[in-house]
Formats: structure tokens, C-alpha cells, sequence
């Protein structure tokens, strides 16, 4: 198989997101629209590929690192400028190169590698990746001959009234002989609209030195959805989230609502597991088999083992293992190890703690820097007081101890295995094996007392 070469054009400002953030690191489902096309572009085994970057350029070679070279295009002098950057990274070299822009997040590997294909089948020097637009506003059309044969791409703000009706369109996308498409570019100008160097010129240029111009039309429109403002944004997230979720259904996920349900790229869910309506699955999480996930839960890099519950709780940068259960509105916050069989009530935070299988921690409880062991019981409004105003403290707690209701543990302090703490407590010191520690005043009732209140009605 000959060389394949990719550029992809990340250099544009996108100045109608009106955003701080450089447009191709816009997230779609989760990922930067610029990773997006490098995960499907890689999929076609290329011998290089070279990013243009422009406004932005750290931040771009941040987010890809290694995956690609760089060219500069220090003006935005349009497309063809754009592409004539890369020049010292693939001028002179045999084979086909991909130009592809950074802002079409929703393009597959099947479409670009049958774009491959259909270019190399052809023996063309130029193949356009086309789409059939209902409405055409804003694309390039493609002008073919009486016979069908591509004769130029026209833009939108060069476009005659006749050729603006055309509703085929230039999706951006092109496979070029790389030598044709590098001598081809010192041929084109600025007589246009815009007085920018379009990369669409080089089709005319190429037609009139004899050489063989296709166009593939793909079968799915919305590939060629090109991100330039919020709404097409939007739009975007709204296919993938589509497109993500009926993978997991195939793969064996029930969904309650798919169209509620935002799960971002690269999240793995087990077969058999049931996510509810507004669930937020983010960044890498790993959901096992058997699973539930309730109505408007949100989780993000955590992995989730096989026949965890959790219902409309948040869980973030944490693990929870399997048979546990959290919920309702508990709050796992990074961290934090949730163990086997362990019960996370309503109201409960965990941070930065370890929970040993069996334990509970039922309700209106704060668990901060803390490792608990196994079997443990965690009475209702018992805080972890973990800050000193300064530094953080952990606290630990053995196997089968017992935590009574509303006791504060002032860390540092350890709390020995079948040991239990009265309700009430405010534990400061460590508690041995099988002690019962009461550390609060002794009740004291004044006989009498309520009468001389004076929201009493009392008799005279």
C-alpha cells in the first residue's frame, strides 16, 4: 500500500464561537473536536500526519502531543495558505495525502478510508468528499459538466444564482496525489471574495493540466457537519451522544431515555446494566455488568464494578467495587474507595477515604481522610472532622467497630476494631479494641424548670 500523509487545518480563530478556548478544543461528547478527527485518522494506518496550528498553537500541541507534527500559520490567509505550511514536513514525498479540517468532529474512518479508496480506484490526482445537502447554506458546491464529470468547487460568496441551487456540497475533506497537490499550490491566488488562497482553486488547476479530479459522496450528511458557532455545537454533541448510545444498546445496555442521557466517548459499560434518564457517564469511566444507574446520577473517571446501584448520587475519581450500593444523593468525591458490598446511604460524602466491604455508612454523614474497615456501622450525622484549619488528618477506624449517631471524630485519631462509640460523642483521643467511649456531659434534668419560662403559659 502506498504512503498515506494527513494534514489536518486547526489553525482558524472561530471567532463566531465567541470563546476564550480555541475552537477545535470545543468538546463533542466529552473529547476535543481536534482529537476526535486524530482518533479517526489514525484508524487509516498514516505515515505522518501534520496539524496547522495558528491562534491557540500550545494548547493544540498540548492536547495532541506526539500524535503529530506541527506547522505554523502565523496569518490566516485561507485554506490553501494553510496547507502550503506543511510543505517542509511532506513536499517531494510519494503517495496520498488527506486534507481534513479540525472542526468536523462527527467524520468516521470508514468514510475516510473509503475516501482512500475511492481515490486510489480512480487513479485521481484530487477526490472531493461530497454529501447531499437539503440545505446547502454556507458549503462550497460542487459544479460538474453535462456528463457529471467534477468541473470546479464554487464558495458560497462566489457562488452564482444558478450554482448556489447545486445541493451537493464540499464537506472540506480531500484525498490529493501529495506531489500534485504541493506543485498545484504555488499555482493558486487571492481573485476571489474573501482575497484568501482557497484550497478548493487547486481542482480548476489540476482539470486544466489534464489530471483526474473525483468526488465521493458519502451516504451520511451529518459526517459532514463542520463546528463553527454554539448551535452547530450543540447540534454535534446531540448526533454523538446518539451515535455512543446506541453502541452501548447493541453491545447489551438498557437506557430508560438514550435521548436523556449523556455518556461521553471512551466510557465502557458492562452488558446488562440499566442507565435511567439523565445520567451523566464523563472522561474515563469504567461501568461493570449489571449495574444500575439512577435517574440524574453523574460519573466521572471512576470505575464502577459488576452489580453496583447507585441512584442520584455523583461520583467522581473513585472507585466503587462490587455488590455496593450509593444513594440517593450521596456524593463520592475523589479518592475515595468504596468496598464490596458496602452501603452508602442518603446525605453520606466520602472524600479521599477507604471503605472496607460490609460497612455502612447510612445517612447525613461526612467521611473525610479516613480508612474504615470491615463491618462497620456509621450511626446517622457522624462527622469525620478532618481540617485544623491548616493541614488535613486522617482518621481510621477498625474491623466491626460501632460509630453511634452524631459522634464528631477529631482527627488524628484511630478507633480500634470492635470498639464502640456512644451517641453523641466527640472523640478526641484513641479508643481501644472492645472500649465503649462516651466522651459528652452527663445529662442533668432541673425539676420544674419549663414553668419560669416565659413562652409558658403558666397559672397564676
Amino acid at each position: 500500500m502506498e504512503n498515506r500523509y494527513v494534514i489536518i487545518l486547526a489553525a482558524g480563530k472561530g471567532t463566531r464561537m465567541k470563546s476564550k478556548l480555541y475552537k477545535v478544543l470545543h468538546p463533542v461528547a466529552g473529547k476535543p473536536m481536534v482529537e476526535h478527527i486524530m482518533d479517526q485518522v489514525e484508524k487509516t494506518n498514516p505515515s505522518e500526519v501534520v496539524t496547522i496550528v495558528g491562534h491557540g498553537a500550545e494548547a493544540i500541541k498540548s492536547h495532541l502531543g506526539e500524535r503529530s507534527q506541527y506547522a505554523l500559520q502565523a496569518e490566516q490567509l485561507g485554506t490553501g495558505h494553510a496547507v502550503l505550511q506543511a510543505e517542509s514536513h511532506l513536499a517531494g514525498k510519494k503517495g496520498t495525502t488527506l486534507v481534513i479540517t479540525g472542526d468536523t468532529p462527527l467524520l468516521t474512518s470508514e468514510t475516510l478510508a473509503n475516501l482512500f479508496d475511492y481515490h486510489q480506484g480512480k487513479n485521481a490526482s484530487a477526490t472531493i468528499l461530497t454529501a447531499h445537502a437539503e440545505d446547502p447554506t454556507g458549503y462550497g458546491r460542487i459544479i460538474r459538466d453535462h456528463v457529471g464529470i467534477v468541473e470546479k468547487i464554487v464558495e458560497q460568496k462566489d457562488a452564482s444564482e444558478q450554482e448556489a441551487r447545486v445541493q451537493e456540497i464540499n464537506t472540506g475533506t480531500f484525498c490529493f496525489d501529495n506531489e500534485a497537490l504541493f506543485n498545484a499550490l504555488s499555482k493558486i491566488n487571492t481573485n476571489n471574495a474573501q482575497g484568501e488562497y482557497y484550497l478548493t482553486d487547486i481542482i480548476e488547476i489540476l482539470k486544466k493540466e489534464g489530471k483526474t479530479v473525483a468526488a465521493y459522496q458519502m451516504a451520511d450528511f451529518e459526517e459532514a457537519m463542520g463546528i463553527n458557532d454554539r448551535v452547530a455545537l450543540a447540534e454535534a454533541n446531540k448526533i454523538m451522544h446518539r451515535r455512543l448510545n446506541t453502541m452501548h444498546m447493541r453491545n447489551g445496555v438498557s437506557f430508560v431515555d438514550s435521548d436523556s442521557t449523556y455518556i461521553d466517548e471512551g466510557v465502557v459499560i458492562g452488558s446488562d446494566t440499566v442507565i435511567e434518564a439523565g445520567v451523566h457517564l464523563k472522561g474515563k469511566t469504567v461501568i461493570g455488568d449489571d449495574c444500575f444507574i439512577g435517574s440524574h446520577s453523574e460519573i466521572v473517571d471512576s470505575v464502577i464494578e459488576d452489580n453496583v446501584k447507585i441512584t442520584q448520587s455523583v461520583v467522581e475519581e473513585s472507585i466503587i467495587r462490587k455488590d455496593a450500593d450509593v444513594g440517593p444523593f450521596a456524593h463520592i468525591r475523589p479518592k475515595a474507595e468504596i468496598g464490596e458490598r458496602v452501603h452508602v446511604g442518603n446525605f453520606v460524602e466520602i472524600k479521599n477515604a477507604t471503605v472496607a466491604e460490609d460497612t455502612k455508612v447510612g445517612h447525613l454523614t461526612y467521611v473525610g481522610d479516613a480508612d474504615l474497615g470491615k463491618n462497620i456501622n456509621v450511626g446517622c450525622g457522624v462527622v469525620f472532622v478532618n481540617y485544623d484549619g491548616k493541614d488535613k488528618h486522617r482518621t481510621s477506624i477498625g474491623d466491626h467497630a460501632f460509630i453511634g449517631s452524631a459522634t464528631n471524630l477529631i482527627a488524628p485519631v484511630n478507633v480500634a476494631a470492635n470498639s464502640v462509640i456512644a451517641a453523641g460523642s466527640t472523640i478526641t483521643d484513641d479508643v481501644a479494641e472492645f472500649d465503649l467511649a462516651i466522651a459528652r456531659a452527663r445529662q442533668v434534668n432541673k425539676e420544674g424548670y419549663g414553668k419560669n419560662m416565659p413562652y409558658m403559659n403558666n397559672e397564676k
